[in-house]
């Protein structure tokens, strides 16, 4: 999490000494994210990530995002927090292409069995653009069952950056 704050903090300290027009660097940053929740028998869970995304033109793209996610189900509890680098390359307006690389840390609980631990993911994903809403799937190539809140490796997501 510090290396990740560090990084922001030169990038933008980077481009706010080198841009002759301090406006520049933020005409080309998106802000937005995604969100999601599950209610039911038994069962909540509720995630946010905020994001935040440099163009560099209309193909590529590169930003960080922030994430929390609980998860409730029966006697199983989990807290994730998560830092991530994104990519972005689009070859045409409509698709998107992304690979992320995600710092993820959990604290999890079942019974009275305690779990704190953290563990990397490497996430590739295609989507469809509509507006500023993507829609898309990503894998985890990292994926660990033993480790991974997720049922599996396969992730939907729905992404807004305006």
């Amino acid at each position: 999490m510090k290396h990740l704050l560090t990084i922001c903090l030169l990038v933008f300290s980077i481009s706010s000494f080198s841009q002759s027009n301090e406006d520049s660097f933020f005409n080309n940053v998106r802000f937005g994210g995604g969100f999601g929740f599950s209610f039911g028998s038994n069962n909540t869970s509720i995630s946010i990530s905020p994001t935040a995304v440099y163009d560099f033109n209309e193909e590529f793209s590169i930003g960080a995002t922030l994430g929390y996610l609980y998860n409730k189900r029966g006697d199983f509890n989990a807290n994730v927090y998560s830092a991530s680098v994104l990519t972005l390359y689009r070859p045409i307006r409509q698709i998107e292409f992304s690979a992320e690389l995600m710092q993820s840390y959990v604290d999890r609980s079942f019974g009275t069995t305690n779990d704190t631990y953290s563990y990397p993911s490497l996430n590739i994903g295609a989507a469809y653009i509509t507006g500023k809403v993507t829609f898309g799937v990503q894998y985890d190539l990292l994926y660990d069952d033993t480790k991974s809140v997720n049922a599996n490796g396969f992730t939907p997501f729905i992404r807004v950056l305006f």
